[in-house]
C-alpha cells in the first residue's frame, strides 16, 4: 500500500500534470480557426458562409458518436492509449484539412478533430481522478480547464495574424499541428503507461458496476446538470460577440478584444475554482457557480451602459469557468470503478447542451430580442444549479 500511496501524491513524473494541460490546449485550435477564418474557407472552395459551417454539424455529430464509443473502450482499453490515439486523430485532421482540394474532403477530415477531442478530454480528466489523490484533483482539473480555455487567449489572436500572410491553410501548418505534435510527445513521455487497477478496486463502490452506472440518481442529476450548464454557456461563447456588435455598436476589432477578455475571465475562474472546492465541498461550489453564472447571464442583456454590460459579461465568464472546474470535480467523483466511461458521456452531453444552447438562444433571439436570449440561457443556467442542489450528491462527503 505505501507503494500505491506514493505513486498516488506524486505521479509518475513532472510532465504529467502538463502533458494533460497542453491536450486539452492542443484540442481547440482548430475549432477556432474555424470560427474565426470561416468565410475565407468558403472564398477557397466556393461555397456560402451556411453551408462552410456544416463543418461544425459533422464535428458535433462526430464528438458525440466518439464520446459514447469512447466510454465503452475505456473499460477495456489503457487510459493512456485512447488519449494518444485522440491526439493522433486531430493531427491527422489538421493535415487532411490542410491538403484538403475540395469542401467535401475539409468535411471530412474536420470531423475527425470533433472525434479526437471527444477522446482527450475525458480520458485526461480520467487520467487525474486515476493518478491524483482526492485533495489534488481539484486544482489538477482546473488547470486543464484552464488548458482548453487558454487557446481562445493565445491560440485565436497567432491564428489571426498567420492567417493575412499565407490565407487559412497557413495557421494549420505552422501552429495546430505544431501544438499537437508537443502534445503527443509530452503525452507519450509524461504520461503512465498503465492505470492502477488497485487504485480503481480499494476505492469501488455500489455504482461502479455498468447496470447501477445508469440506474443511479446523482449520476444522471450530473449529467443533466452539466448539459444544462453547457447550454448555457452558449450565451458567452457564441452570442456575446454579436450582443455587442449589435446593439452598443461595437467595432469588430473591438468585439473581439471582448472575447478575448471573457476567455481569459473563463480561464482565471477555473484556476481559482479549487480553493471554493476545497472549502465549500464540490456539490456547494457547484451549485453556487452555476446560479451565479445563469444569473449574470441574465443581467449583461438587460443593461444599457455598455462598460457595465461588458463587467457583467466578464463576471459571468468567470463563474462559468468556475462551475466548469467544480462541475468535473463532483462528476469525476460519482463512479470511482468507470471514471473514464462516465467522464466519456459527460463530453458526448456536452455537445448536445451546445447544440441545445444555440438551437433555444437562436428562437428567443429570433422572437425576443437579446433580452429573450440572455433571460432563456440564463435560466437554463439556474436551471442546472437546482438540479445539483436537489438531486447530486457528494461522494467525498460523509451523508
Amino acid at each position: 500500500m505505501k507503494t500505491h500511496s506514493s505513486s498516488a501524491d506524486s505521479p509518475r513524473n513532472r510532465l504529467f500534470l502538463p502533458a494533460l494541460a497542453t491536450a486539452s490546449f492542443a484540442s481547440g485550435p482548430i475549432t477556432v480557426l474555424g470560427a474565426l477564418l470561416l468565410i475565407d474557407i468558403g472564398n477557397t472552395f466556393g461555397t456560402s458562409v451556411s453551408v462552410t459551417g456544416q463543418i461544425y454539424t459533422l464535428y458535433s455529430v462526430a464528438a458525440v458518436i466518439f464520446a459514447l464509443l469512447t466510454g465503452a473502450l475505456s473499460i477495456r482499453f489503457q487510459h493512456k492509449s485512447l488519449l494518444l490515439i485522440g491526439l493522433f486523430l486531430m493531427a491527422i485532421s489538421a493535415a487532411g484539412c490542410f491538403l484538403a482540394l475540395n469542401f467535401f474532403t475539409l468535411l471530412a477530415f474536420y470531423s475527425l478533430s470533433g472525434a479526437g477531442y471527444a477522446i482527450v478530454n475525458p480520458m485526461a480528466f480520467t487520467l487525474v481522478g486515476e493518478q491524483f489523490p482526492l485533495g489534488k484533483r481539484a486544482n489538477a482539473i482546473g488547470l486543464i480547464v484552464a488548458g482548453g480555455a487558454l487557446v481562445y487567449v493565445i491560440g485565436a489572436p497567432l491564428i489571426a495574424v498567420m492567417s493575412g500572410y499565407e490565407g487559412w491553410r497557413f495557421p494549420l501548418l505552422g501552429f495546430v499541428l505544431p501544438i499537437l505534435f508537443i502534445s503527443l510527445l509530452l503525452a507519450f513521455l509524461g504520461l503512465p503507461a498503465t492505470s492502477d487497477k488497485r487504485q480503481a478496486s480499494s476505492e469501488a463502490k455500489p455504482n461502479s458496476s455498468p447496470k447501477a452506472f445508469f440506474l443511479n440518481k446523482s449520476i444522471a442529476a450530473c449529467l443533466t446538470g452539466d448539459t444544462l450548464r453547457s447550454a448555457a454557456f452558449v450565451a458567452i461563447v457564441l452570442y456575446a460577440t454579436s450582443f455587442f456588435r449589435q446593439r452598443f455598436l461595437v467595432a469588430t476589432d473591438s468585439a473581439s478584444f471582448i472575447l478575448l477578455g471573457g476567455a481569459l475571465s473563463y480561464v482565471l475562474g477555473s484556476l481559482i475554482a479549487e480553493r471554493f472546492v476545497s472549502r465549500m465541498g464540490r456539490k456547494s461550489s457547484t451549485v453556487l457557480t452555476a446560479l451565479l453564472s445563469g444569473t449574470f447571464t441574465i443581467s449583461f442583456v438587460f443593461v444599457p451602459n455598455v462598460w457595465i454590460s461588458m463587467i457583467l459579461m466578464l463576471i459571468a465568464s468567470w463563474f462559468f469557468g468556475m462551475v466548469a472546474s467544480s462541475a468535473n470535480s463532483l462528476i469525476l467523483e460519482q463512479t470511482p470503478g468507470l471514471k473514464g466511461t462516465l467522464m466519456s458521456v459527460d463530453t458526448a452531453l456536452l455537445n448536445v447542451g451546445s447544440a441545445l444552447g444555440a438551437t433555444a438562444g437562436g428562437l428567443a433571439l429570433l422572437y425576443f430580442g437579446y433580452e429573450g436570449l440572455g433571460f432563456v440561457l440564463g435560466t437554463i443556467g439556474i436551471a442546472a444549479a437546482s438540479v445539483f442542489y436537489l438531486l447530486a450528491k457528494d461522494p467525498t462527503m460523509p451523508s
